[in-house]
């Protein structure tokens, strides 16, 4: 729902912008019918018309006559990280722009057979939800067979799309990963790997799909010896990839990762085992996420996160206002970011 501009009231009433201007901003050389047309187009619009000129066309306050909606922004797990809170401060922001009251709902990321939503997103106490950070795919199919309007900020690869009714909000990576693996390739690296739980994600997948195809359009083969796709538990990624490194007879030229956590463990564990980046291997990650250590030197794909959050409201407001037009996945782009960490 965008905001309401002069020229919009203009527009619907065939007049120049200036003469509504005038009538806004109390200047003379106006008609009195005429501002009174203005006013009132003005008010119907959602126009922020000051109260003295509102009460000259005896129209209800629009503020109080508005609709007001409270949408959930529903997690999994109370998020403190930087990039998530960044997300949710910018969806506070846009909301309270547009009357909207936030509701936090956080949900467990394991659920038992019998677990129950909370009573708030099924008593109709919110007419929207925004689902941030949710990848366990019962969890998701619980939320998916509520009958209020829905947007999803990345989902699961076990749900399919129809299945979410709902819409989808993605972070597009293919193609960020693989302009990476281009810039590698050109600068004569062959043999690749590729580290990060691609199940994980739809957005993981889809970084995974980004490497794959660069390296198919150059004719390079895919050493899955060398990739850690698998799924790999939250507590003990860095344990994983340790193993995982240690056990490669033959490290890759390069480790493209899923993102700059997993990054930023790679670029340790190959540090403590003496080997230089990027001089002996590269490395890089993807949201250009500043909380690790040694990540203002990685390569990167920056996600915009205040972008995501403006999004994600204007996504649920559309969604509330046309509950019955066709679902959409909607993806915002990234800008990659060539660091030391690829230099060769």
């Amino acid at each position: 729902m965008r905001k309401t501009t002069m020229q919009n009231v203009a527009d619907a009433l065939d007049i120049s912008r200036v003469t509504v201007w005038k009538v806004l901003s109390g200047r003379e050389g106006v008609s009195e019918d005429l501002q009174t047309k203005i006013i009132t187009k003005a008010c119907e619009m959602g126009y922020n018309v000051p109260d003295h000129l509102r009460s000259r066309v005896n129209l209800p306050d629009y503020k109080e006559s508005a609709r007001q909606y409270t949408i959930s922004v529903t997690v999994s797990r109370p998020e403190t990280s930087v990039f998530w809170m960044t997300i949710i401060h910018e969806i506070a922001k846009e909301a309270s722009k547009h009357n909207i009251n936030v509701m936090y709902t956080y949900l467990p990321s394991e659920i038992s057979p019998s677990y129950e939503l909370p009573s708030q997103l099924t008593n109709g106490t919110v007419q929207g939800m925004i689902i941030l950070n949710v990848y366990n795919e019962t969890l998701l199919r619980k939320i998916s067979t509520l009958k209020i309007p829905k947007v999803f900020m990345d989902t699961s690869t076990k749900l399919p799309f129809r299945q979410l009714s709902g819409d989808l909000v993605l972070i597009e990576g293919l193609s960020g990963v693989a302009e990476i693996v281009d810039d590698l390739v050109a600068k004569g690296k062959k043999t690749f790997g590729f580290i990060g739980d691609i199940n994980y994600a739809q957005t993981n997948y889809e970084r995974y799909r980004g490497f794959v195809h660069s390296l198919e359009a150059h004719n390079l083969p895919i050493h899955k010896e060398l990739c850690l796709t698998k799924q790999i538990g939250a507590e003990v990624y860095t344990e994983e990839i340790q193993s995982f490194i240690n056990s490669l007879p033959k490290l890759p030229e390069a480790f493209i990762c899923v993102s700059d956590f997993v990054a930023s463990i790679v670029c340790r564990e190959l540090t403590q085992k003496g080997l230089r980046i990027p001089e002996d291997i590269c490395v890089s990650g993807f949201d250009g996420n500043t909380e690790f250590t040694g990540v203002d030197a990685l390569t990167t794909v920056q996600v915009h996160n205040s972008e995501i959050g403006v999004k994600l409201v204007r996504q649920i407001i559309y969604r509330m206002e046309h509950p019955t037009s066709c679902h959409e996945i909607c993806y915002l782009c990234s800008d990659v970011i060539f660091r030391h960490s690829t230099e060769c």
